[in-house]
């Protein structure tokens, strides 16, 4: 079962969900560095937009009754890898370890220098208690 999850203190979205909730885990959409307020592009810098953006998926994550540090992946998009290790400044005010998995890939954005999307896991309590370790063998197979 799936339930869409929006609030207006994020973006408000156009033909898509703000996030879906799918079970345990919530997957947020692409957002930018857009107040919510006034549906403007905010902040002329990366840390600026940076900021917003992550403000953004924290709302979001919240409407679903989560908090960032539920979020286990996030996809970064930026205008200019050059921008990598500011953004990364940035992303540590917000993002604490253990760090989200993330994956992050120069592209085009017309109006911004970043977007970002997330998964957060919003499952039981007990969960996020402790961090844990599962090494599974695996054995080798031959993919035809």
């Amino acid at each position: 079962m799936k339930k869409p999850v929006s609030t207006d203190r994020a973006p408000k979205p156009g033909p898509y969900s703000q996030g879906v909730l799918a079970g345990d885990t919530l997957y947020v959409s692409a957002v930018g560095p857009v107040d919510p307020a006034t549906g403007q592009a905010v902040g002329a810098t990366i840390e600026e937009q940076a900021a917003r953006t992550i403000e953004n998926i924290e709302a979001i994550v919240q409407a679903a009754g989560g908090r960032l540090s539920d979020v286990v992946k996030v996809t970064a998009f930026l205008s200019d890898l050059a921008h990598f290790e500011k953004f990364n400044e940035v992303y540590r005010r917000y993002f604490k370890p253990p760090y989200p998995a993330r994956s992050t890939f120069q592209v085009v954005l017309n109006r911004w220098l970043i977007a970002l999307d997330a998964v957060a896991y919003l499952g039981k309590e007990a969960a996020r208690e402790e961090p844990h370790t599962l090494v599974t063998p695996v054995e080798p197979r031959r993919i035809s």
